[in-house]
């Protein structure tokens, strides 16, 4: 199955949850900061202005996206992986190398 967002909606796989903190502690699951980051597994068309323009998306597909804590609270599970649905504007950046 796959997925395909609309407008300016972005689907993002996390990146993986950090094990231990920068002290080397080892924290429980429920201890851990859900990750900030990951990468953009969908993108939808783009957002429709108020003219009837359609606006380009900022990011594609394979990026490393950065965003925040509280960012799309709207989670699906898509072939037993759970994704992370968020509109463009939530996205505060595209990391690069």
């Amino acid at each position: 199955m796959s997925i395909r967002p609309l407008h300016d909606r972005v689907v993002i796989r996390r990146q993986e949850e950090e094990a231990t903190s920068a002290g080397g502690i080892v924290l429980p699951g429920s201890a851990a900061e859900k990750p900030n980051q990951g990468e953009v597994l969908a993108v939808g068309p783009g957002r429709v202005t108020t003219n009837g323009e359609l606006q380009a998306m900022s990011v594609k597909v394979g990026d490393t996206v950065l965003f925040g804590p509280y960012a799309g609270n709207s989670t699906a599970k898509i072939n037993g992986e759970e994704v992370l649905i968020v509109s463009e504007s939530e996205i505060y950046g595209v990391l690069e190398a």
